[in-house]
């Protein structure tokens, strides 16, 4: 009695997993792949302290001694925060004071130092010397 008990559990096992194998829906394949895309590069050149091409740029793109305003921070959510908090948020005038080693503005009569890499993601609009 036991092996039959045993044979029958095994047969309907064995039926389970042949129903489980065979797929509930057809298979389809669709084909994703596209061709390699371009990406257009940004064309910022400084020209006379000012962004050629594009009204903004990054921080990083202009000449010192110019005065610009921030329009957007590139960046993580958690570095745009702090960045507001050290006051340079969007629409905010600065000067940039030196792009040496570091990039060095001047925000709220403050002198602020930055990575070149932060500097890059904040992007500016430059603002003309008789505004």
């Amino acid at each position: 009695m036991m092996a039959r008990g045993k044979d029958a559990k095994r047969t309907q096992l064995s039926k389970i997993a042949k129903t489980m194998a065979k797929p509930a829906c057809p298979t389809v394949i669709v084909d994703l792949s596209c061709g390699a895309v371009k990406k257009p590069e940004a064309s910022c050149k400084i020209v006379e302290g000012q962004c050629a091409g594009p009204a903004v740029c990054p921080l990083t793109r202009v000449k010192a001694g110019t005065t610009v305003c921030i329009k957007e921070l590139v960046a993580s959510p958690e570095l745009r925060d702090r960045l507001r908090e050290l006051g340079l948020g969007e629409e905010q005038r600065i000067k940039l004071l030196s792009s040496e080693a570091n990039v060095i503005c001047q925000v709220c009569n403050a002198r602020l130092a930055l990575s070149e890499k932060l500097a890059k993601a904040i992007l500016v609009e430059p603002i003309p010397a008789d505004a």
